[in-house]
């Protein structure tokens, strides 16, 4: 592997990483609030 692929291949696998990061906050924030709608009586 060259270094100009090794470099795209990390930086692919980095943007991987942020998306992911990204779905699980949502999904946190997502129960969060169902969670509280539910103890609120809603």
């Amino acid at each position: 592997m060259t270094p100009a692929e090794k470099l795209a291949f990390e930086k692919r696998r980095r943007g991987r990483n942020w998306a992911l990061l990204a779905a699980l906050i949502g999904l946190v924030v997502l129960f969060y609030f169902i969670a509280t709608v539910r103890l609120m009586g809603g």
